[in-house]
């Protein structure tokens, strides 16, 4: 009888202390941890389940009954804590989410170009107006397209200075636009007239002129009875209408394999003394033309070349190519 007495007490102690605790739940994660004392694997109402062992038959039944009521009740007053707890978290929710509709609306933040893709837009619009059209190529090229077909066989000099990043199965990422050119003379017969921008790349060290990566905008015009003049005048107008008609404009012959001749062209702004350097020029070399089955008896043309980021840097003042590579908001929202 005692044990059975110790029992019915153990059984009211727990409903009222469980009853007690459900009452100052706060969260889902509070009702759980009760849940787990008191009727987990070993919580409380399942040691009283192993108590009954000791009590005489006769009182046996009857503790094992009021053992199964309150585990009834204590699990239905936790699912219903649960319950209440869930929906006042939803309201909750809905109250700090809720929409007024009458607020102004919030503008979504649009972003820009990038300064490198406005001045190539740029470069490219000229060009065009020019009569010259857009050709683009892959940037993995093979050594034929980037080198072979334009003058530069395997162990020419010219190839130290290009500093190739080479990939598997003898191809490369492409050091210069100008395989476009032969690409497109491949497919099509002169006039060829065209304009290739894009992206290149070559194994330099970063600092303040020299980047990995760059961009740019090279130009071709095949056809019948072209010369140096027809390329003065192209630059000419080009460089007028990008950096201003009060620049001036001079040649410097140099060496390109793919022209003959070559030439370097410099500007100098109206109120400097210094000449600076923008592009190379020159007319197609024989070879090349030949290379596309084209007939250099018949046909002559004239390409050049720039840099994307030199022409940003030269307009805008930039002194380091790191600078648009380093995605600084608050350099790239100046352009």
């Amino acid at each position: 009888m005692e044990k059975y007495t110790d029992l019915l007490e153990q059984i009211e102690e727990i409903e009222e202390d469980s009853s007690d605790k459900l009452r100052d739940l706060k969260s889902l994660d509070d009702c759980e941890q009760v849940r787990v004392e008191y009727l987990g694997r070993n919580g409380k109402i399942p040691n009283l389940f192993q108590r009954l062992g000791e009590l005489p038959d006769e009182y046996r039944a009857e503790a094992g009954k009021k053992i199964n009521q309150l585990k009834s009740s204590l699990d239905e007053r936790i699912n219903e804590k649960k319950r209440e707890l869930e929906e006042e978290k939803q309201k909750n929710q809905l109250e700090e989410e809720s929409l007024d509709v009458t607020l102004p609306g919030r503008r979504r933040g649009v972003g820009k170009l990038h300064i490198l893709t406005q001045v190539q837009n740029e470069l490219v619009e000229i060009f065009k107006r020019m009569g010259f059209s857009r050709a683009t190529g892959p940037e993995v090229e093979t050594d034929y397209y980037n080198f072979e077909a334009l003058n530069i066989p395997e162990l020419h000099p010219a190839r130290d200075e290009w500093d190739s990043l080479y990939l598997d199965d003898g191809v490369l990422l492409r050091t210069h636009t100008s395989p476009v050119q032969i690409r497109v003379m491949e497919d099509h017969r002169p006039p060829v007239k065209i304009i290739c921008p894009g992206k290149c790349f070559r194994r330099d060290t970063p600092d303040a002129t020299h980047y990995p990566v760059f961009f740019q905008v090279e130009l071709l015009w095949i056809d019948r009875e072209l010369s140096f003049a027809n390329l003065k005048y192209v630059i000419k107008t080009f460089v007028e209408e990008f950096f201003g008609p009060d620049f001036e404009m001079r040649f410097r012959a140099d060496y390109f394999p793919f022209t003959e001749p070559s030439a370097e062209v410099d500007i100098r702004p109206p109120d400097g003394d210094e000449w600076l350097e923008i592009m190379g020029s020159g007319m197609v070399d024989p070879n090349v033309l030949e290379a596309v089955d084209y007939d250099p008896e018949k046909y002559q043309g004239f390409a050049l070349g720039l840099g994307v980021d030199r022409m940003a840097m030269l307009k805008y003042g930039i002194d380091d190519i790191r600078l648009f590579y380093r995605n600084d908001l608050r350099f790239l929202r100046q352009f």
